[in-house]
This record gives C-alpha cells, sequence and structure tokens, in this order.
C-alpha cells in the first residue's frame, strides 16, 4: 500500500514538475520579446517576468521537484528490485537530465534579469520543447518497461524532437508573416 501512495504523490509531483518548466520556459520567451516594446514599458514588463520566473522557479518547480525525486527515491528503498531493471535505469538517467535542465533554468532566470541573456524568442521556444521530449521518455519507460525496444524509443525520440523543431521554426514563418 505504501508503494501505491508513494507513486501517487510521485506522479503528481512530476507533473507539478513538468507544468512549472513548461510555463517558467514560456515566460523566458515573453521576457525576451519585452525587449522589443517601447521604452516607457519594457523595464517595468522585464523586472514583472523576472518576479514571476523566480515565484514559479520557487514555488512550483523546486517543490514539485523534490517530491518527486523524495518520493522516487522512497518507492527505491521500499523496492530495491526495481534498480536492476534496465528500464529504469535508463529513466533515473534521463530524470538526471531533467533535473540539470531544471538547475539550467535558473541561471537562465539569473541571466535575464541581468540583462547578460543572448537567446533569442525563437530559440526559447526550442528550448521549451527540450522538457516534452523528456516527457515523452521517461513515460514511454515507466510504462512500457522492458517491453519497449529502446532503438525504437530512441529513433522515435529522434522524430518526434525533428517534428517539434519543425513545427516551431513553421509556428515562426506564420507569425513573421502577420507582421
Amino acid at each position: 500500500m505504501l508503494h501505491l501512495y508513494l507513486k501517487s504523490l510521485h506522479i503528481i509531483g512530476f507533473v507539478a514538475w513538468f507544468a512549472g518548466l513548461f510555463y517558467l520556459v514560456r515566460m523566458f520567451v515573453y521576457h525576451a520579446e519585452a525587449a522589443d516594446k517601447p521604452e516607457s514599458i519594457k523595464e517595468d514588463w522585464k523586472k514583472q517576468y523576472t518576479a514571476m520566473q523566480w515565484r514559479v522557479y520557487k514555488i512550483i518547480c523546486n517543490p514539485a521537484m523534490m517530491l518527486t525525486w523524495t518520493c522516487g527515491i522512497l518507492m527505491l528503498i521500499n523496492s530495491p528490485y526495481f534498480l536492476e531493471q534496465g528500464w529504469l535505469q535508463v529513466k533515473l538517467v534521463f530524470l538526471v537530465l531533467l533535473t540539470v535542465y531544471h538547475v539550467y533554468c535558473k541561471g537562465i532566470i539569473a541571466k535575464q534579469e541581468s540583462g547578460k541573456t543572448t537567446f533569442t524568442s525563437f530559440q526559447f521556444r526550442l528550448l521549451n520543447e527540450l522538457p516534452t521530449l523528456f516527457l515523452a521518455i521517461i513515460v514511454l519507460l515507466a510504462v512500457v518497461k522492458d517491453l519497449l525496444n529502446f532503438v525504437y524509443l530512441f529513433l522515435g525520440i529522434i522524430a518526434f524532437g525533428v517534428t517539434l523543431f519543425l513545427s516551431a521554426r513553421a509556428y515562426r514563418k506564420y507569425r513573421e508573416s502577420k507582421i
């Protein structure tokens, strides 16, 4: 029974974590686009986006990440035999990479706050698709487990990533044609 409660909290944690990351990087896009606003509002908008970014990072992303990691580790302590399974080892690698992405986002907030970021809004849009790839990989690994052919998973994720990139590029062209 404990395992099921931990799994439930783990799922709640990662849903909130991903929601926070998606929203956070979306605000990076808006922050970058604020540079194109009139001088009279540009600095106020940037300050507002920075404040919102820190709140989302500290109030949503960090606690959700900690809940996800804590419940995951407790599930492994409760059922250590899962660590012997290849799918979980691969999932843990992607979870570490997602955590690196999470920390990287903190650095972006600090850079935007100091005016030192060099990313365009389009580059931030692409960065916002990275958690989608993590989400697809991690969920597929957790649900399909060892039945999943890792070669097909890798090729499918590459195809999915290319599709996301092409979609973002097409959307950028569409937006530019409307201006």
